[in-house]
């Protein structure tokens, strides 16, 4: 399987994969200062980079992966002597991996910019909070690389955004941010970080400030990564060169 994620990364070389590593977080960064600043300049930075920055940007992550396979109509997929599943699962890990480091720029990112423009979160706040918005997000890694094979890099990037801003403006600050997967990192923020989904602070003995749904949260990420991941192996695994 190392040698398999390998293998994708190493495909990325000459796509756009590695510099959107770097560029989403800065530009998010410098979004905040110029649009926050101060106090508000990390708690902004984490509102922009969930709601906008990060989906759009692992969406085009997992669209480019399946975009360089595609342009060669999986021959060079379907020549490996390999398990197809396998070599799905390798896309999926090396994405995810891909969306750790990302994870931890920004997280280095927001934590440097505190100290120079004021600390609005703590560094165990900003741990925790990264953290979540890392676990949560995984489960799109698979749907997104369905969607691009089935769809196309500029539809998948288009229906990916519009759910995610669907589950922040509709469901995350509701009773029912459950039953909406995409809702669920924006409605996470609220007890971790303290921040609503439309980026203001969480008002003071609001129930939205409740620990309680942090678990819940995580295992229903973690059990859709899991099953999404299944199912799209398995139609993977039937695929055929066109």
């Amino acid at each position: 399987m190392i040698s398999i994620i390998k293998a994708e990364r190493l495909k990325w070389k000459k796509t756009f994969i590695p510099k959107l590593l770097w560029l989403a977080p800065i530009v998010t960064i410098l979004m905040s200062v110029g649009l926050m600043g101060g106090n508000f300049f990390q708690t902004g930075a984490y509102n922009w980079w969930y709601v906008l920055l990060l989906p759009g940007s692992l969406t085009i992550c997992c669209a480019l992966v399946i975009e360089k396979d595609a342009k060669l109509k999986y021959h060079s997929v379907l020549a490996l002597p390999l398990n197809l599943k396998k070599i799905w699962f390798g896309k999926i890990l090396a994405c995810s991996t891909w969306l750790l480091l990302i994870t931890i720029i920004f997280l280095v990112g927001i934590t440097a910019g505190g100290w120079i423009f004021g600390n609005g979160l703590s560094i165990s706040e900003s741990l925790i909070g990264s953290l979540l918005i890392f676990l949560t997000f995984l489960w799109q890694i698979p749907l997104c690389l369905f969607l691009a094979a089935k769809c196309g890099t500029y539809l998948t990037i288009l229906i990916n955004i519009v759910a995610n801003v669907v589950g922040i403006v509709v469901f995350a600050d509701s009773e029912f941010w459950f039953s909406y997967p995409f809702a669920i990192s924006a409605r996470l923020m609220c007890p971790a970080l303290g921040i609503l989904p439309n980026g203001l602070p969480v008002p003071e003995g609001s129930t939205l400030s409740s620990a309680e749904v942090i678990l819940p949260g995580i295992l229903i990420s973690l059990a859709l990564f899991t099953i999404v991941s299944l199912l799209t192996a398995r139609w993977f695994q039937k695929v055929e060169a066109k």
